[in-house]
């Protein structure tokens, strides 16, 4: 079914001048290239609710992070602290660990490129499953991103791979 317009979480097909399937990956992100581009991320803070962990979640956790498309292992770099999952209130300011049904804010380092954006500002690219041991153990949503610093260096190479 061919349409005029897409909204924002609608699973859509289109081709691209000068661009091949083969080229197209799990986890590319379109966008427009003059409003707010779409960018890879070097790290995200995120609101986590553990759900379904069998021991200790604590700073150097590395699952893999399913958002829109992409399956990306991101590390757990430093549990900043418990919230309340219903009131958002502060409990513990960094706690050594968390265990299931806790909630916390941590800061998260991609292994590879990937492209999140802040739920806030566009919640299909700002929501996540965590998955571990076979199973989601947890879900977020992202509330800072850092982006990747452009580099400099890169003198449009056609052979890097900076899919995002």
């Amino acid at each position: 079914e061919q349409v005029k317009e897409a909204s924002p979480g609608d699973n859509v097909g289109f081709s691209v001048k000068n661009v091949s399937v083969k080229q197209l990956r799990r986890g590319n992100v379109a966008s427009d290239a003059d409003d707010r581009p779409a960018t890879g991320v070097s790290s995200f803070r995120a609101q986590v609710m553990v759900m379904n962990h069998p021991g200790e979640i604590s700073d150097g956790y590395c699952p893999v992070i399913d958002c829109h498309t992409a399956h990306v292992a991101c590390s757990f770099e430093h549990i900043i602290d418990k919230i309340d999952r219903r009131t958002g209130e502060v409990l513990e300011e960094e706690p050594e660990f968390v265990v299931t049904g806790e909630c916390c804010t941590v800061d998260c380092v991609p292994q590879r490129p990937f492209c999140v954006e802040t739920y806030d500002e566009f919640p299909p690219l700002g929501r996540f499953a965590v998955r571990d041991l076979r199973q989601t153990v947890a879900v977020g949503i992202i509330k800072e991103v850092t982006p990747v610093e452009p580099d400099d260096d890169n003198d449009d190479d056609s052979d890097s791979d900076d899919s995002y």
